[in-house]
């Protein structure tokens, strides 16, 4: 039975009533939130702060049943300033809605690490300033490759699951100096867990300049004495077959090829398949000066480079909050949502 259905035109309302940002981060206006935020809202937050920018699709696949009901609980984000938003323009049609860390977000996380806001990385002018950055599709899709595997260990009949996502800012504090991954993951199957370093392609880069990364990965191996798979991101096979040969023509200059494990695969290869994620059975390895045909799934792909010792087992990474003394000790939220929130009883 419908009752009381909220019309498509509030949830598309480009600019609902909202506070001013002074009352959004009044210590009096935090509180109140308190008794508003689910475990989910706060994850959500955190995975702001963490990654940026997520379109409502994106947060509809990691986080909600269905679109409806993520653009109910959006629209009271947005009003409540946790969130903030807008929409690109494109040539033909209509951007999904984009979505931003806002002040009282921001405020929430600091709050819960015992931090003050004022010394977390985040201003609000560069955080919805996103929207005019020339990265932007880039970040988008970065973004759209994690939360498809998130969307797919949300899936009941899911073998896998996604336990671990760094993103470009925090690989860049990690490793900036060496190397500039677009992010880092770790995928568990099968009681065997697969992590890697991606690096994510829009084919706007010459296959040769792609190739000029795996130097810096070979350094960060030596460097670190461990050995991290580089899984590369293409739009099309046509493009993924051109960054091949050039991938191939570095590794063989390369003393000890096997510092830097090599796999690629492209988006129009998965999106041809009905089960269409980053997971499937599309990841080709590099195997020296041998081209070969075959792919895996991404759990497959330890087997591939037999040489890397397996690691560990873990759980699946957790928020953990507490004092973390500085914004840079923040650890990466978990890729997971938490469960949703039980409704309270009515008297």
């Amino acid at each position: 039975m419908i009752t009381n259905p909220t019309s498509q035109r509030s949830l598309r309302a480009h600019r609902p009533k909202r506070l001013s940002q002074r009352a959004a981060t009044s210590g009096e206006y935090i509180a109140r939130l308190a008794a508003r935020l689910t475990d989910r809202d706060r994850w959500l937050a955190r995975m702001f702060y963490e990654h940026k920018v997520l379109t409502t699709h994106q947060i509809t696949e990691i986080a909600y049943p269905s679109a409806r009901a993520a653009n109910l609980r959006l629209l009271q984000l947005y009003k409540w300033r946790l969130l903030d938003r807008f929409q690109p323009f494109i040539a033909s049609g209509t951007a999904p809605m984009h979505y931003v860390l806002d002040v009282a977000g921001a405020a929430v996380v600091a709050r819960e690490d015992g931090l003050d806001p004022r010394d977390l990385d985040y201003r609000h002018e560069r955080a919805i300033g996103i929207a005019h950055s020339l990265r932007l599709a880039h970040t988008v899709g970065t973004n759209a490759f994690f939360t498809a595997l998130i969307a797919r260990s949300r899936n009941p009949d899911a073998s896998g699951q996604l336990t671990a996502w760094w993103s470009e800012a925090r690989c860049k504090r990690h490793f900036g100096d060496i190397v500039r991954p677009d992010g880092y993951g770790r995928w568990h199957e099968h009681r065997s867990a697969f992590e890697w370093f991606l690096e994510f392609d829009f084919g706007t880069e010459r296959p040769d300049r792609v190739a000029a990364k795996l130097p810096g990965y070979a350094k960060l191996a030596t460097a670190t004495g461990i050995t991290t798979p580089v899984l590369f991101w293409m739009p099309t096979t046509r493009h993924e077959s051109r960054v091949r040969h050039a991938l191939a023509t570095v590794l063989n200059t390369f003393d000890d090829p096997t510092l830097v494990p090599v796999a690629t695969s492209s988006a129009d290869f998965v999106t041809s398949d009905r089960d269409a994620h980053p997971a499937a059975a599309g990841w080709q390895p590099l195997e020296g000066r041998q081209l070969t045909t075959r792919r895996l799934a991404l759990a497959e792909l330890g087997r591939a480079w037999p040489h890397l010792p397996p690691l560990p087992p873990s759980s699946p990474t957790s928020v953990v909050t507490g004092n973390s003394g500085s914004w840079s000790d923040l650890l990466p939220p978990s890729p997971l949502a938490p469960g949703p929130t039980p409704r309270r009883g009515t008297r």
